[in-house]
């Protein structure tokens, strides 16, 4: 793609995310102010050309660090979420300083994974997300490590990232790490490396290139990024992976500049309620289908009923998500169930007219709605 082109793409954008990894952020000493200070520039000029920017920042806990005076993250899951507690105050504050000298004013909002995986939480985040867009404040989003488990956990800011980008409609997601972008190789043992300038597609190949780079930015690396970029990307949505660390780097890309790596969207993007099942919600079970449905599903665009179910695994209740898989137990689908695991497995391989003489009721014909079905070759990387 040349400059040009990204002029061109770069114009419609009217709302974007930014995310902003704590390799950029932190430094030895704690939070690296300077940045925070260069970033919440750019952000505030890109806001007076008419655009909406939401923050994805990390660098929480390395706030805490410094408030402690602890060099050394602490092993324990505890002292963690403390450190989380007492650094993401600092955190806001440092933003809320950075941003007042340019007459901006700033919201946190602290999400966990099942603030979105409920469908009413999920549109209540959208809506208070809109409304400060609305207010022209500028949101500032983490994860909130103070409570978090596993459970319930994003996995890292990229993911997270991904998600806000579903959640708020935005045209463009900017990853700011830092390195320059997706190398062919790893730059540090390869001086041969090449910048991938432009990635149309995102497949295995990409995946495996993304792979070959591990330790490299933080928690969530470069392939956690990678699969990012396809998360929007499959909703329409480009994504930008540039180093946080070069000065300016925002004013840059917003002008056109060739900067990073971009990853282009695909034409036909999914539907909000799919993106939403298919990316923020937890798969609760697998169901496992005979190939007659596979057909019907990846064929037809059908609906999957309870007669081509062969076997139900996992605990799940009436709406959660789960894996559809084929008899060789290569995924098929994504999809929000009717019934729970408990009712399929009575209601497993029988005709639509028997299901309310076997569980006392029938709630739907259908065990999975074909608009509550995703499939795996739109959500995962092809060959």
């Amino acid at each position: 793609m040349t400059e040009i082109n990204r002029k061109q793409m770069l114009a419609k954008v009217r709302r974007a995310v930014i995310k902003v990894g704590s390799g950029v952020l932190t430094r030895s000493s704690g939070l690296n102010l300077n940045v925070i200070d260069d970033l919440t520039t750019d952000i505030a000029g890109l806001r007076k050309k008419g655009l909406e920017i939401i923050l994805i920042s990390s660098g929480a806990i390395a706030a805490g660090l410094r408030k402690l005076g602890i060099s050394k993250r602490p092993d324990d899951v505890s002292q963690m979420q403390a450190l989380a507690a007492m650094g993401q105050s600092h955190l806001i504050m440092a933003y809320e300083e950075a941003f007042s000298r340019h007459g901006a004013k700033v919201a946190q909002i602290l999400l966990t994974r099942d603030d979105l995986a409920n469908r009413r939480r999920y549109l209540n985040a959208r809506n208070t997300l809109l409304t400060l867009l609305g207010w022209n404040i500028i949101p500032v989003i983490n994860e909130n490590d103070t409570v978090v488990v596993d459970e319930i956990k994003f996995g890292d800011n990229d993911n997270l990232g991904a998600l806000v980008t579903h959640l708020s409609d935005a045209q463009l997601l900017v990853n700011l790490t830092n390195i320059d972008g997706l190398y062919d190789k790893d730059p540090r043992t390869h001086e041969d490396a090449q910048l991938l300038k432009v990635v149309g597609k995102i497949d295995r190949r990409i995946t495996r290139m993304a792979g070959a780079i591990p330790g490299f930015l933080g928690t969530g690396g470069m392939a956690s990024k990678i699969t990012a970029a396809k998360k929007v990307a499959v909703a329409g949505v480009p994504t930008i992976i540039a180093n946080g660390l070069r000065p300016h780097i925002l004013k840059e890309i917003f002008t056109g500049k060739p900067l990073g790596t971009l990853f282009l969207s695909d034409e036909a993007g999914l539907s909000k309620r799919r993106q939403w099942i298919a990316f923020t919600k937890s798969l609760k079970g697998t169901i496992t289908i005979d190939a007659g449905a596979e057909e019907a599903l990846l064929k037809n665009g059908k609906s999957l009923l309870p007669s081509g179910i062969v076997a139900v695994a996992g605990r799940f209740s009436m709406g959660d998500a789960v894996a559809v898989n084929n008899q060789q137990g290569r995924r098929v689908a994504l999809g929000m169930v009717n019934y729970s695991s408990g009712d399929l497995t009575k209601i497993k391989g029988v005709k639509t007219s028997q299901i309310a003489a076997i569980l006392g009721y029938r709630y739907d014909d259908e065990a999975i709605h074909r608009d509550n079905l995703v499939m795996a070759s739109q959500v995962d990387p092809g060959d």
